[in-house]
């Protein structure tokens, strides 16, 4: 299908300064350009922000209406829904958002994700895995995973871990501290996180593999993470808002859109997630976007299952994020989208010539208000419901094409 050129005007380039962008062929041609086509389409963007789509690292299902919403174009789907360890899975997944959504597989590091068996990785890739991953748990056996270190070396693929020491987290629904203890839950210690990181560590100094820590939530495991980078080793890192806006005190009255994994942290855990964020240690926001129906959260709280339905707050939490003088727009955007690019070797993320026109209209003032009954996801298992909030996509191209 031939695409009309489209010229986007008085737009606030990633939240700064007015400009136009040109996208010809489903690819950004210009900024500012000096001359346009014949029969280019023009659209004002009335001083909203320009900024490239979110390209979503780590969701746990392929839910459109949710991605629409939050400004997402691309979602990169972990392997545990299948689980994906097989080509044909694999090939099958990536047409899933078609034609509206890129959807980028992860593919699972062993087979049925049991943590034993390297699964067909090669042939994997070849099918469209854009990185391998070890799901909602770590592999236990250093073993396994060293080889499935080396391999993904070898075919320049990312390793995506869960950080926590099962040994350690084993029937726990909470983080060590007082709230778990007063309401009486089974919890772990925090330390779990950097017990299961300094291993995987010692893994890719020893194959010099790339990881990526999918979410790092403790300060001992952040710490880790900037020693490792000062190193030089590969390693990256992200985070959801879940983890920078809520403690464990979210927990209290055992709300189980609360239950995570990795479960939610005390106070001062949180505020160095937020230093993190703010010194370039953490690499990837992303939604972690797991929704779950009242059959997995309308129970006790040890037995409700863990995630959040992520898609639909990601932005908001994001410019909440500048706001509060956390971060810049620019590094926003390079946390929701040219990161996550980069990691999974996708030509899109950033507002530059020759790049995918995946783009999205920010309108950053706009207030509304999280409410997990009228929620786009399939289900509306937020730990945000009922937070006030600020932000949101108004229209979306993927590959140049509108889809909102």
């Amino acid at each position: 299908m031939e695409l009309t050129p489209l010229l986007i005007t008085n737009a606030r380039l990633l939240g700064g300064e007015s400009g136009s962008l040109l996208v010809v062929d489903g690819r950004i041609a210009a900024i500012d350009p000096s001359e346009t086509p014949d029969g280019t389409e023009t659209i004002d963007a009335k001083g909203q922000w320009l900024a490239p789509g979110i390209i979503d690292l780590g969701v746990f299902a392929t839910d459109k209406p949710a991605f629409h919403f939050g400004g997402i174009t691309r979602a990169a789907l972990m392997p545990d829904a299948g689980p994906l360890d097989d080509p044909g899975l694999v090939e099958r997944a990536a047409k899933g958002g078609k034609p509206d959504l890129w959807v980028h597989p992860v593919a699972a590091a062993t087979k049925g994700l049991e943590g034993r068996e390297l699964a067909e990785i090669g042939l994997m890739k070849q099918a469209g895995a854009r990185a391998i991953a070890t799901g909602r748990a770590r592999i236990s056996d250093a073993g396994v995973m060293r080889r499935v270190l080396s391999y993904a070396a070898a075919l320049g693929l990312t390793v995506i871990a869960h950080a926590e020491d099962d040994g350690l987290t084993a029937g726990a629904v909470a983080t060590d501290g007082e709230m778990a203890t007063r309401l009486g839950l089974a919890s772990a210690p925090a330390v779990a996180e950097a017990m299961a990181i300094a291993r995987d560590m010692m893994l890719v100094e020893e194959t010099g593999a790339p990881i990526h820590f999918r979410q790092v939530t403790t300060a001992r495991g952040l710490d880790m993470i900037r020693a490792a980078k000062a190193k030089g080793l590969p390693v990256t890192c992200g985070i959801t808002p879940a983890h920078l806006f809520l403690s464990d005190t979210a927990i209290g009255d055992f709300r189980t859109f609360a239950r995570l994994s990795p479960p939610l942290r005390c106070e001062d855990d949180r505020h160095a997630c937020l230093a993190a964020i703010a010194d370039g240690t953490i690499d990837v926001l992303a939604s972690g976007h797991d929704p779950r129906g009242p059959e997995d959260k309308r129970l006790p709280f040890a037995e409700a299952q863990p995630g959040m339905a992520g898609a639909e707050t990601l932005l908001a939490m994001g410019l909440q994020l500048v706001r509060d003088g956390h971060v810049t727009p620019p590094r926003l955007f390079g946390l929701l989208a040219a990161n996550p690019a980069k990691l999974l070797g996708v030509d899109a993320g950033r507002l530059d010539p020759g790049r995918e026109a995946d783009l999205i209209l920010i309108d950053e003032g706009t207030p509304w208000q999280v409410d997990a009954k009228k929620m786009a996801a399939y289900a509306g298992n937020t730990p945000f419901d009922g937070m006030p909030v600020q932000g949101r996509a108004t229209a979306m191209w993927k590959g140049g094409l509108r889809v909102r």
